[in-house]
């Protein structure tokens, strides 16, 4: 049995959940594009524990969000985290960003699951994963093109969820594409991913983890 506080605040989205095995007990979240984080990371954390009618010390573990994502939001999460792990001397989980996103409920069935998130420009960060939800291609900093993501549109229905998804959706005209714009990770989606690796004792070293920042992009060619 675990008691798992869940901390995601790699995007716009400060969200903060607490689940006893898979099941979900609190929520609170705020998507703001002005990155509220700072402001309500703590507060939503004493909110959750005490709508879940617990205390931190009932704690077993505190997952967080690793990235990609946005540098300042990462940190916060992964500094709050740290910090109740220290505390309470429990273990930290880390779970990627795009994994939760990927998790995320569909709106169309699917071949393939594409989680991206906005970057600069016309890049994003992402990663693919086929319909059993197995990461079959690792997460990478790219440009979107017109032939991004062809191979597997190629096979079958390929579904492009986040605030990536929106610049893919201008520029990949195949009909096999399918579009979420406006899915944001969440630790609602966290859930069932930290208590997986809760129940294999897949946890990080406190002292010396670090978020996934993923900052190099691949170069944009000069046109001839």
């Amino acid at each position: 049995m675990g008691v798992i506080l869940n901390i995601e605040t790699a995007t716009t989205n400060c969200s903060v959940s607490i689940a006893k095995d898979e099941n979900l007990l609190a929520i609170k979240e705020f998507d703001s594009a002005s990155y509220s984080h700072a402001e309500q990371l703590h507060l939503f954390i004493e909110e959750v524990v005490k709508n879940a009618s617990l205390e931190l010390n009932d704690l077993n573990a505190i997952a967080v969000s690793k990235g990609p994502g946005s540098y300042t939001g990462l940190r916060i999460g992964v500094s709050a985290a740290k910090g109740l792990c220290f505390a309470l001397d429990i273990p930290l989980i880390s779970i990627p960003t795009l994994e939760s996103i990927a998790n995320k409920e569909k709106e169309f069935t699917v071949d393939y699951i594409i989680p991206v998130l906005d970057a600069r420009r016309m890049e994003v960060y992402s990663a693919v994963y086929n319909d059993a939800l197995v990461e079959i291609r690792e997460t990478r900093a790219e440009i979107i093109e017109e032939n991004s993501f062809e191979e597997y549109a190629a096979k079958g229905i390929v579904l492009i969820v986040g605030s990536g998804a929106e610049k893919c959706k201008e520029i990949l005209k195949s009909i096999n594409f399918k579009f979420q714009t406006t899915a944001v990770p969440s630790a609602k989606e966290m859930v069932l991913l930290s208590n997986k690796k809760f129940k294999e004792n897949n946890f990080e070293n406190v002292a010396y983890f670090e978020p996934y920042y993923l900052k190099d992009f691949i170069a944009l060619k000069k046109k001839s």
